[in-house]
């Protein structure tokens, strides 16, 4: 077994000096989003941003740029990601990239409570049997997100776990490469997505990251992942059920869906009837992970908000519709709250937002 030292810092030969720029790079299943964040007089600052979408991805149901069986297209990417710098012209080649939820493995794991050094050694003799892979082919990282006290009284902690397969970090790392960027940090999609969307507020919470293909469900609390989970159905199910079901395009079927979502009545009210199934299915899997979360932790409170991000969030009317089905408060991802920005980009502001909520959050990385 690797020494605890190289087996906890699996992106220390990726991660260099801190510099006052970087990119915050989320490269989903069908977008790419670019976030260039440095500091500002008071907050850190928006200074630029792009975002490019793979609209082959409507027309023909197995295009995506990456997929959840951990092919990452690299050519495609590269030439996208190329492109996409060309046209922002950023300030710093520094980047952040995040990580989905796929291509790692996560768990929570208790230990009592004890000090750094025994908690290091006694991940490493237990590691093995929560990851499905062979050690010598994942990168492997942990943090320390909660504690608590069983029924007898005695102190536990709560460890996040973080294993990703060595070869996707090589992916990664070539692919920047030939983009002409230096990847600094790799980050699994969640950590950035609390960062942004909840930060430290102790509200229990639920994080909701409706992507093209997916959808990544986060439990947060106190700025920290306490459980996750996924759905396999995201914003192209609903596109490809309207585009189905009223026999048309797919790219006017993505349009009708911007425009009416699940608020339509009158003679569009069959628009919501075809796309409510799948955002019940996102809803059960929610549900799923509340469950299991609170199968594996008795003492968990009782989740209070949800908050929706990535592209779906801008389905009208979805707030309103989570939040009847799930029976708490629901809204949509803020992450400009954190953030200075060009006065210009304002009236983009409520529709940036949770479209670049992951991109944000590794931006801000390290800014807070």
């Amino acid at each position: 077994m690797p020494g605890i030292s190289k087996l906890l810092n699996p992106f220390g030969a990726i991660k260099q000096r801190i510099i006052p720029v970087y990119l915050g790079v989320d490269i989903g299943t069908a977008s790419i989003k670019i976030t260039e964040v440095e500091q500002g007089e008071r907050l850190p600052r928006l200074s630029n941003y792009c975002i490019l979408e793979d609209k082959s991805s409507l027309l023909r149901a197995n295009t995506a740029i990456q997929t959840s069986s951990l092919k990452l297209f690299e050519d495609e990417v590269v030439e996208l990601l190329s492109g996409a710098i060309a046209e922002m012209k950023p300030k710093t080649t520094e980047a952040i990239a995040s990580l989905p939820v796929f291509s790692s493995f996560t768990a929570i794991i208790n230990f009592p409570e004890m000090s750094k050094d025994e908690l290091e050694k006694s991940i490493s003799f237990g590691i093995k049997q929560y990851i499905p892979m062979p050690l010598s082919e994942v990168a492997i990282d942990w943090m320390k997100v909660g504690e608590y006290k069983d029924e007898k009284g005695l102190p536990f902690q709560q460890v996040l776990l973080i294993s990703v397969p060595q070869e996707q970090i090589r992916k990664y790392q070539r692919i920047f490469e030939d983009a002409g960027l230096h990847l600094n940090a790799l980050e699994i999609e969640s950590l950035s997505l609390v960062r942004a969307a909840a930060g430290t507020d102790p509200t229990p919470s639920f994080i909701i990251d409706i992507g093209s293909r997916s959808t990544a469900i986060v439990i947060a609390e106190g700025g920290n992942v306490r459980f996750s989970g996924q759905s396999d159905f995201g914003g192209s199910s609903l596109t490809q059920a309207l585009s189905s079901g009223l026999n048309i395009n797919p790219l006017r079927a993505e349009e009708l869906k911007k425009e009416k979502g699940v608020d339509a009545t009158g003679p569009n009210y069959e628009l919501s009837t075809i796309m409510i199934p799948f955002l019940d299915a996102i809803i059960n899997e929610v549900k799923r992970v509340e469950f299991n979360y609170k199968s594996q932790n008795p003492s968990a409170k009782k989740m209070e908000r949800a908050v929706i991000s990535g592209g779906g969030a801008n389905l009208p009317g979805i707030e309103r519709y989570f939040e009847s089905r799930l029976g708490i408060p629901s809204v949509k991802a803020a992450p400009f709250l954190k953030l200075e920005y060009p006065p210009s980009i304002e009236p983009l502001v409520k529709e940036l937002n949770p479209l670049l909520s992951v991109s944000l959050g590794l931006g801000l990385r390290e800014f807070v």
